[in-house]
């Protein structure tokens, strides 16, 4: 009972950040190389049935598996048509700004606000509902709220500090289901895809991958 009563107070900021140690992360692996000012950064994030190639302006992003993602690519702000499987969207991108291209079950494109997260002792775990059912994340048992209910076609998120930690996804008091494992990092955003409608929701952590030299 202590125990995961410590590990509960670690995920949500309330005490004990010494016990996450002083491991720093690299900044390098978490935000990439680089790019040139008044870029937008882009990823795709496939939350159909088959593999998805996309192309935006420059950026081909190919063979991203279903309830897969990308790293983000960066291009110049502007305005860009966006495709992939016979289907387009034009898009608005803005300088210094996260964007995910989603392609929903439908096949559809939809482009998504990734907010960045500039405070490198903390990590960010965001709520990206893509559905048309208010949705909330909590600790697994369902006993402490992580992020309140966030609307449908909404966003919500919340500072927590490195931790591995286990939640769930609730709609109102029903717990839709279990989650994997969440494990972060200092400076690190992860957000969790909500999409599909009430009685079929498909929750799925979108965090960049990590990369092996």
């Amino acid at each position: 009972m202590h125990n995961s009563i410590r590990t509960l107070a670690l995920g949500l900021g309330l005490s004990f950040t010494a016990a996450v140690g002083s491991v720093q992360a690299d900044e390098a692996g978490l935000y990439g190389p680089t790019a040139p000012a008044g870029s937008a950064f882009v990823r795709a994030y496939n939350a159909g049935s088959s593999e998805l190639d996309l192309s935006l302006g420059t950026v081909s992003i190919k063979e991203v598996e279903p309830r897969g993602s990308s790293d983000f690519s960066f291009l110049p702000a502007g305005s860009y048509s966006a495709s992939a499987a016979g289907k387009s969207l034009p898009v608005e991108l803005k300088a210094d700004q996260y964007y995910t291209l989603v392609q929903l079950p439908s096949g559809e494109l939809k482009l998504v606000e990734d907010p960045a997260f500039k405070n490198r002792q903390k990590a960010l775990v965001r709520i990206q509902n893509l559905s048309d059912t208010p949705v909330s994340l909590k600790t697994a048992d369902g006993k402490t709220e992580v992020i309140p209910a966030v609307a449908g076609k909404g966003r919500g998120d919340r500072e927590i500090n490195p931790v591995k930690v286990r939640l769930a996804l609730f709609a109102g008091e029903q717990k839709v289901s279990d989650l994997s494992p969440l494990v972060v990092e200092r400076g690190e955003v992860v957000s969790l895809y909500v999409t599909g409608s009430a009685g079929n929701l498909s929750p799925v952590w979108v965090k960049r991958p990590v990369k092996i030299d």
